[in-house]
């Protein structure tokens, strides 16, 4: 088998409405879907993190990888990956994340080829019904009703209305206003609504100084937070946040040799295709289980990146922790039935063959035009200061 073809599409797929984060209002994503084609006919499908990551996949990864074997990932590696500690020195390192695009795809072709899902390539299942997270956020209000969650009590309505329709108990959010007061404030009701069962997960993007970071922590610790991610900026101020909280830390900085040296953050939330693929994903993945780190997958990623993240949370037992998921406010995805939608706080595995998804054309010609007639979606603007990028800390 040899591969032909290296298809590399550009989307993007909005969210019901936007939400604030760290560096600003967040609506929506712009991913490249790639299609690796061979000579037998067998497609494998993969998704890069940012549409930016497929322009690199066009111009190195896939002239590189024609004629190649799709089942030697590591011959496949070698032809266009150089040294990760050269270019983790020299900013080179996007080729490392377009290839981790590919690899999925190679994967893909794998479990087509062998005829089973992939998490039985990975060994078999220790589970199948994979937990996600709720997630929640101050989010400016859309057409057709979606968002508009500006207050302590809207974002309460918000989850207990998750609560209701889709049996959720396990939620994440990001209280970013810059505000610790109104963290605070919302903390305590949502803990005060959900009762004392729900697990409360908050993610600050690094929005706090080290100081706020203590205040914020030392009130919120009593309402039973699950994880906090990113509370500070650093992995030496989580070091020394550790000394004043309890509550464990993530984040999505991959760098387990610091976390170990320094004793925090005590989880990594990463999207596979950042960590260089899957072969890599599962190494770091063993690793954290040897350091005792523990490890989830990341968010706002569409139906091939979630199906990825299925199988190998389905195959790996140290992944014990719900996974993140904006999966009720993406609008759309590029995979058949898409997106994933979570019940009961879990999302079943799929059965077919490889990753078990296959490409919408409909859907995909649809996001596609929407990349080209609007360009790539733009997550850091700051509509209160157009122009300018916004700075940590925010407090």
């Amino acid at each position: 088998m040899k591969i032909t073809n290296i298809r590399v599409t550009h989307v993007n797929v909005p969210l019901d409405a936007p939400f604030w984060w760290t560096a600003g209002l967040y609506g929506g994503a712009s991913k490249s879907i790639i299609e690796v084609e061979t000579d037998e006919g067998v497609v494998g499908l993969g998704e890069a993190p940012w549409w930016h990551f497929g322009e690199v996949i066009k111009a190195e990864i896939a002239p590189a990888l024609i004629g190649a074997d799709p089942l030697d990932i590591a011959d496949c590696e070698a032809r266009c990956v150089p040294p990760w500690q050269i270019t983790a020195n020299t900013g080179e390192n996007a080729a490392s994340v377009a290839f981790g695009a590919v690899e999925l795809a190679l994967w893909d072709i794998r479990g087509k080829v062998f005829g089973m899902p992939l998490y039985k390539v990975l060994g078999g299942a220790v589970r199948k019904d994979i937990p996600f997270s709720e997630y929640f956020s101050f989010r400016a209000a859309a057409q057709g009703g979606a968002g508009g969650e500006m207050t302590p009590e809207a974002i309460v309505d918000y989850c207990l209305k998750m609560r209701e329709e889709h049996g959720s108990t396990i939620f994440e959010g990001k209280l970013i206003m810059g505000d610790p007061e109104l963290e605070i404030r919302t903390v305590r009701m949502l803990r005060e609504a959900l009762g004392d069962k729900a697990q409360i997960k908050l993610d600050s993007n690094m929005q706090w100084s080290l100081t706020s970071a203590r205040w914020v922590l030392r009130e919120i610790e009593p309402f039973n937070i699950r994880n906090y991610e990113d509370p500070v900026a650093t992995f030496e101020e989580m070091a020394a946040l550790r000394q004043h909280s309890r509550i464990p830390f993530s984040t999505h900085v991959p760098d387990l040799r610091r976390a170990v040296a320094l004793g925090a953050p005590d989880y990594f939330v990463c999207n596979f295709a950042a960590l260089g693929g899957l072969s890599k994903t599962l190494k770091f993945i063993a690793a954290c289980e040897a350091m005792g780190k523990g490890f989830w997958c990341y968010s706002n990623d569409l139906g091939i990146m979630t199906a990825a993240y299925l199988h190998v949370v389905a195959a790996t037992p140290w992944i014990t922790e719900a996974s993140q998921s904006l999966f009720a406010w993406q609008i759309g995805d590029v995979v058949k039935d898409g997106p994933f939608r979570q019940k009961a706080n879990t999302v079943r595995v799929p059965e077919g063959d490889g990753l078990g998804v296959e490409l919408d054309p409909a859907a995909m010609k649809r996001w596609s035009a929407h990349f080209a007639e609007h360009g790539p979606m733009h997550h850091f603007s700051d509509p209160n200061n157009p122009g300018r990028y916004r700075r940590l800390p925010l407090n």
